[in-house]
């Protein structure tokens, strides 16, 4: 899909592209390629010039090759985005190329964006700018607006994350646990984490990349005074990140300590009932033999069987009385 991005009156609008006929018609400030077809990168070359590398959108190269200049002044950035879906958080890579030079627009230059599935970030920018007149002036704007919606949309992931934390601890803080719940939370637990852990890299790489646009010297006072305000408001999402991980370590800790709870109460049940329970086996192994116990003649034959089920009662009783009463029944 091949989308390019105008502007007209200081707000951004979006065409979608069929032909190459159509990219004659359009002066665009932004193309975005989303799973781009080789007749649409072939539109690209032949207009713009620009020819796609192969390996835009690898995942297995080198960090330090992820940002840099070519000769003709092309600024060359491969970022990862965040798509926090519950049922599967990823990252999603997405190359930019920022073509200063371009013949077509002198003025502002154009971006190009490469990216194989839509991008929750890129909604989101292009919803603000079609509604906020003057938020974007040329491609450089584009890329740092970008940005910055990145940075947005983890902090609202990370407010969610909070949100579902909270729900885990309300339950897990509660009580009883029972080993359901404990499964439940633990797996809860277990999602948040690894969310958690993405976003932290994902704002790690915007950080990276916005850096490497400031030492570029490209970006004009006021646009470096915002890509400023993005690095700064990207160290305050790493505490964020680093005081879930503390929470996440807590309820951890806590719903494991639950689940040990109940398997101590197993196991104390069996170490009762095997105290308890020996006394009468006793009793039992002992008028059990066929012998001839003087102490019992005075009950007659009829009553020592009787007396010998009495006694065992008896002696398993007892020692459940003096547990109930120390409370290790409870």
């Amino acid at each position: 899909m091949l989308n390019i991005f105008t502007l007209a009156n200081g707000r951004l609008f979006q065409e979608e592209i069929e032909s190459l006929e159509e990219l004659s018609r359009f002066q665009p400030v932004w193309v975005d390629l989303e799973a781009p077809t080789l007749e649409e990168k072939r539109w690209v070359k032949q207009y713009y010039g620009l020819s796609i590398p192969e390996d835009v959108m690898d995942e297995d190269i080198e960090e330090s090759a992820r940002f840099y200049e070519e000769d003709n002044g092309e600024l060359h950035i491969r970022s990862d985005f965040l798509i926090a879906n519950e049922e599967e958080p990823r990252t999603v890579r997405v190359a930019f190329i920022l073509n200063l030079m371009n013949s077509t627009l002198k003025s502002h230059g154009v971006l190009f964006s490469i990216h194989d599935e839509d991008v929750p970030v890129f909604r989101l920018l292009r919803l603000r700018a079609r509604r906020a007149p003057g938020l974007i002036a040329d491609a450089k704007e584009v890329l740092l607006k970008l940005f910055d919606a990145d940075a947005e949309y983890s902090a609202d992931t990370l407010e969610g994350i909070y949100d579902a934390l909270e729900e885990v601890s309300k339950k897990v803080l509660a009580g009883k646990v029972t080993d359901t719940l404990a499964r439940e939370a633990l797996e809860a637990i277990a999602r948040q984490e690894d969310l958690n852990g993405r976003i932290r890299r994902n704002v790690m790489d915007t950080r990276r990349a916005v850096s490497f646009m400031m030492r570029s010297r490209m970006l004009t006072a006021e646009q470096f005074e915002e890509a400023r305000q993005i690095l700064r408001d990207i160290e305050s999402l790493d505490n964020h990140t680093a005081f879930l991980f503390d929470k996440i370590n807590f309820l951890m800790d806590a719903t494991v300590g639950f689940i040990n709870i109940n398997q101590n109460k197993i196991i104390k049940i069996f170490s009762v009932a095997s105290v308890a329970l020996l006394p009468p086996t006793l009793v039992a192994s002992i008028y059990g033999m066929n012998l001839h116990f003087p102490e019992l003649e005075w009950l007659g034959p009829v009553f020592s069987y009787p007396y010998v089920v009495v006694l065992m009662i008896l002696s398993a009783a007892a020692p459940m009385w003096y547990f109930g009463r120390r409370g290790w029944l409870s």
